[in-house]
C-alpha cells in the first residue's frame, strides 16, 4: 500500500502561528466592533467628534506648537476615561518629562501606568507598536516626532488588533504629512482672563475619518481641580489657511 505524501511543505510550528495570528487579528477586530466610543465628561466635545467619541483601535493624532499648549492635558484626560475599565495606560516617555505625581491627581490610578523609556528611536517605535498589539493595554500615551508612513500603517494595524486607543502627541509640523490616524486634532492656547486665570485653548478637528472637519472648540482647563470646561463651540474656517 503505497502512503500517501504530505502535500504541505510548512512546518507544523508555523501553521499553528499562522493561525495564532489569524485568530488574535479576528479578536481585535471583534473587539473594536463591540466597544463603545471612549467620550469625555463633558459633551460639548461631541459637536465636533464624530461617532459619540474616541473608537478603541484607533490612532489619535494631538497636534501643538510646543510643550504646555494643553495637548498633553486634554490627551491624558481621554487616557484616564479609556482605562476606566481597568486596563493598563502604557506612557512612552523618551524625552524623560513625564511627571506621575500630575496623572495621579488628574485621577489616573498609578497602579495602571506601565512606564516605558526607550533609549533610542527604533525601541520608541518598537514598544509603540508592542503595546498597540496587548489586549490588556487599554491606551497607550506618547509623543511621536517623526513617523515613517509604512511604519504608520503598522502602528494602525496593531492598534487595530489590540483594540486599543493610541494618543499620539506630536509637532504641528506634522499637519501635512500623511497619516493613518483616526482623527487628527490641533490643540492651540488662547489668551487667558487674566494672569491668575485658567489655561484656555481651542481645539481644531484637522481630519476624521467618515466625518466633515473644520468644526473647532474653545476649553478652559482648570490645572488645580483637573477639570475641562467648555467655553464656546463654533464653525471657525479662519485655521484653514494658517501655517
Amino acid at each position: 500500500m503505497t502512503r500517501t505524501p504530505n502535500v504541505s511543505t510548512t512546518p507544523v510550528h508555523a501553521l499553528v502561528e499562522a493561525l495564532r495570528q489569524q485568530i488574535q487579528r479576528l479578536e481585535g477586530s471583534r473587539r473594536q466592533a463591540e466597544s463603545k466610543p471612549i467620550v469625555f465628561k463633558y459633551k460639548d466635545l461631541e459637536h465636533i467628534v464624530p461617532h459619540g467619541g474616541f473608537r478603541p483601535g484607533t490612532l489619535v493624532e494631538w497636534l501643538s506648537a510646543g510643550d504646555g499648549g494643553g495637548a498633553e492635558t486634554l490627551a491624558m484626560r481621554l487616557a484616564r476615561e479609556a482605562c476606566c475599565q481597568g486596563g493598563a495606560l502604557v506612557v512612552l516617555d523618551g524625552r524623560r518629562v513625564f511627571y506621575p505625581p500630575a496623572a495621579a491627581r488628574a485621577g489616573i490610578d498609578l497602579q495602571r501606568i506601565v512606564l516605558v523609556r526607550p533609549q533610542d528611536a527604533a525601541d520608541h517605535d518598537w514598544a509603540l507598536d508592542q503595546a498597540l498589539r496587548c489586549t490588556a493595554v487599554d491606551a497607550v500615551w506618547a509623543w511621536a516626532e517623526r513617523i515613517d508612513p509604512h511604519a504608520f500603517r503598522r502602528l494602525q494595524l496593531a492598534a487595530e488588533q489590540g483594540g486599543t486607543l493610541g494618543l499620539l502627541m506630536r509637532s504641528v509640523r506634522a499637519r501635512h504629512e500623511p497619516s493613518w490616524a483616526e482623527m487628527r486634532l490641533l490643540v492651540e492656547p488662547l489668551p487667558s482672563a487674566g494672569p491668575a486665570a485658567r489655561r484656555r485653548v481651542r481645539v481644531h478637528l484637522l481630519r476624521c475619518r467618515g466625518a466633515t472637519d473644520g468644526h473647532c472648540l474653545d476649553l478652559e482647563l482648570d490645572d488645580e481641580t483637573h477639570t475641562v470646561h467648555p467655553l464656546a463651540w463654533a464653525n471657525n474656517d479662519q485655521w484653514r489657511n494658517r501655517a
